[in-house]
Formats: C-alpha cells, structure tokens, sequence
C-alpha cells in the first residue's frame, strides 16, 4: 500500500500525456489535409527567425506594456514548468525534491528562488491581462468574432494560470514550514510563499501542512495535465505552435504573390515568338484531376496555411490595423484564421465519426468565410506585419479570390469592368488609347 499514491501518479501521467500526444497527432492529420508547402529552403534564416519571433518574442515589443506582461507570462509559465521534471521523479519514486541531490543546496535555492520571484510576476501579469481584457474595454478584445467561447477560453486560461501559480507557491510555503520544524530535510530557498504565505501556515499543525503541501503538489501537477490537454480547444495552442509557425514563415518580400504554374506556362507560351500557335497540344491524361485555381475549402490550402489557423493566438492585432476593418468593412483578418481552424476542426469531426472524410455539403468559402470579407481586403499586409509570430491571413484570402475569379467568373462588377479596360484599352479607364493624353492639353 505504501506504493498507491507512485502507481496512481504513473497511472495519471500516462494517461495525461498520452491523450496529449493524441491531440497533437490530431492535429498534424488536419494540417496534412492540405496542399504540401514548400518551406524547407534558406534554414538558418528561418533557424533565426524562429529564435527571434518564437523565442525571442521580438515582435510583442510593438505594444510594451502588453508585450512586458506576456513575456513575464512566457518565460514565467516556461521556466516554472521545468520544475514538473522534478514533480514527475518525485511522484514515480517517491523522493522529495529529487534536483536538490543534482544541483546541490546552493544552486537549487537559487534555482528554486527565481521559480518563486517568476510564479508571483506571472500572478501579477495574469489578474492585469483579466481586468484588461473584461473591465478596460480594448476594442480589438470586444469585437464580435470573441463573442461567447473565444471570450470565455481566454479568461478559463488566465484563471487555470492564475490557480496553477498559486498552488506552487502554496505547496512551497507549507513545504517552507515543514522544513522549518525540521519534518522535511532543508531544500530551497522560497522568497516569496515564505513570506506572503508562511505566516498563515505557522498556525497550522504538522498534519494540516502535510496535507495541504500534497493537496497542493498534487493540484499543480493534475493542473498541469489538464492545461496541456485543453490547448487542443484554445487558442493557447500557439504555446507549441508558434514555433513551426514561425520556422514555416513566408520569407519572401511582403507583397510577392505566388504565380501558378499552369497560367505562368500559357504565358510564356503566349510570349514565345518561336512557339508555332497551331501547333495539336498533346494528349491530356484521362485519369488527371483538372487543376483547381485559388481555394474555397481548406482542402485546396497549403499546410503552411493551416498551420496557420491553428497558431493564431486571436490577439486581434491583425484587425487592429486593418484598414477595411478600421473603416467599417466586414473583413477581420482574425476571423479568417478563426474561421479556418473551425472548418479545419469539423472536417477533422467528421473524418473521426467516418474513418475518411465524407462531403457534407460545406466549405470554407460561404459557409464560413463571406464573399463580401474577401473581397473588403486591401492587400496591404498591415495584418501580415502586426502578426506576432508571423500568420498570413492575407494569403488565405488571395487564394479564395482566384477561386472566385478563375473558376466562378465571380469577381465584383468593378474589377470585371477594369480588367475588360485593360483588355480593350491597356488601362483600367474605358478610354480610347489615342484619347489618353487629351488631359495635358486641356
């Protein structure tokens, strides 16, 4: 029986990362329902970048007091969470503070103080990031598309971080005060429970502490299980993916489309003064599925853009800075990635309940994303520089432009008429080419 809570722990461990991994794997199915993305050329520039934006988090000092509390926060929750190595020896083999027999009583007091100093900043970031986002009234956080789930996942996770660093410094407290009354052999050194917490904890018997330093222990470690398997749901999962996200980065010049093969090859043939205009084209294959241009289900996204929808952090600093959005358009480059991942997700029901996909009758396009939000964009890459770790939502955009164009003729009234113009008269005006200098006279 001395063994229960070592077989309990082990038990809960596996079941913990195991339903993780699961996720994870999940979730590289979905993003493998893409197009293959071609992202493996220059590595060190995108080795830098990754270091940088990922971890560096370059891109948050934009803003810097939001950006000062997120990084606490990332560097808080990141650091702290090494001391889960020493809960996960402890709680197999039943040892106490297993890194004070590896690091030695003077850098594991040290290690174990900068734990505590970061554990208070992450509570002092997580209760301002609240109060911000639900009592101060920043308009990139009240918008519609947060209304109802995405609200209330970012305060579930605020609050799940707010109580995880509170459990630690509980457990080390009464842990604090065992050591004091010497039950507990002296490990680590505890600045912050020790006098925020020790005083109350004095009061307490030696069981009472006991108890509540293993209620705690144990709080923080199931907690922790539980946060790692509710990214899958949230927003949060940039935690992980901000780092592929940011390796898998677009590094060409803002504004550089991609051209696709197919028309680039009719072009060239167009321009060829040698290619003979009658000339039979070849035999086409039978069995070829004809080329699709542009996207109108996630099917026909590149990977990269899936990964994409599931990195976004929902932050809105993309639709803070868009000037469709700004100006009153129904366009928000946030809900493009948000809407993404909600098709990406039911596509990834329905392979779950069918063992393959079955066409239910959706896309992305309509029944998600709107023709009027494509078409409102400016392709000015304002939301694609704000980003902080690097999502392109315009390119999703462009892709369901050229599905509308390229295979529905559906383009709005004016663009048709300009690109007729341009046709017929070399301009976007419907001006006679002899007639275009006429202005310089008058």
């Amino acid at each position: 029986m001395q063994y229960i809570d070592n077989i309990i722990f082990f038990i809960a461990l596996v079941v913990g990362f195991g339903l993780f991994f699961k996720s994870l794997k999940e979730i590289y199915r979905n993003i493998q329902l893409g197009k293959e993305s071609n992202r493996s050329d220059q590595k060190s520039k995108r080795w830098e970048t990754m270091a940088k934006v990922a971890l560096g988090q370059s891109k948050m000092g934009k803003r810097p007091i939001a950006g000062f509390f997120h990084v606490i926060v990332y560097v808080g929750f990141v650091i702290i969470n090494i001391e889960l190595l020493e809960i996960i020896v402890d709680g197999i083999f039943g040892t106490h503070r297993f890194l004070a027999s590896i690091f030695g009583d003077s850098l594991y007091g040290a290690f174990t103080a900068t734990l505590e100093i970061l554990a208070f900043l992450v509570i002092i970031a997580v209760v301002v990031f609240f109060i911000r986002r639900n009592f101060y009234g920043v308009k990139r956080l009240t918008m519609k598309e947060l209304f109802g789930w995405p609200k209330h996942d970012a305060n579930w996770i605020l609050i799940i971080e707010f109580a995880l660093m509170v459990a630690f410094l509980t457990m080390n407290s009464s842990d604090w005060v065992l050591q004091q009354r010497q039950v507990l052999a002296a490990h680590g050194s505890f600045p912050v429970s020790s006098t925020l917490l020790g005083p109350i904890f004095q009061n307490f018997g030696d069981g009472a502490l006991i108890f509540t330093e293993r209620g705690a222990w144990w709080f923080h470690f199931i907690g922790i299980l539980f946060f790692m398997n509710y990214l899958y749901y949230s927003k949060h999962l940039h935690i992980i993916l901000a780092f592929p996200n940011t390796w898998y980065a677009n590094l060409e010049p803002k504004g550089k489309f991609n051209n696709l093969d197919s028309v680039t090859a009719e072009i060239k043939l167009m321009m060829d003064p040698n290619a003979d205009p009658y000339a039979a084209t070849p035999d086409a294959d039978p069995n070829a599925v004809p080329e699709k241009f542009g996207a109108s289900d996630i099917f026909d996204l590149k990977q990269v853009q899936l990964l994409n929808a599931y990195s976004c952090t929902e932050c809105g600093r993309c639709t803070a800075v868009c000037p469709a959005n700004i100006t009153g358009k129904k366009l928000s480059p946030r809900k493009i990635m948000m809407d993404t991942r909600d098709r990406i997700e039911e596509v990834g029901r329905n392979i779950n309940k069918n063992g393959k996909f079955v066409d239910d009758g959706k896309k992305l396009l309509d029944d998600h994303i709107q023709r009027e939000e494509v078409w409102a964009c400016t392709t000015c890459n304002a939301c694609v520089e704000a980003c902080p770790i690097l999502i392109d939502p315009l390119s999703i955009i462009i892709e369901m432009r050229r599905f509308l164009v390229m295979e529905q003729s559906a383009a709005p009234q004016e663009l048709n008429q300009m690109m007729s113009n341009i046709e017929n008269n070399a301009a976007p005006w419907q001006y006679n080419q002899a007639d275009r200098l006429k202005w310089a006279s008058e």
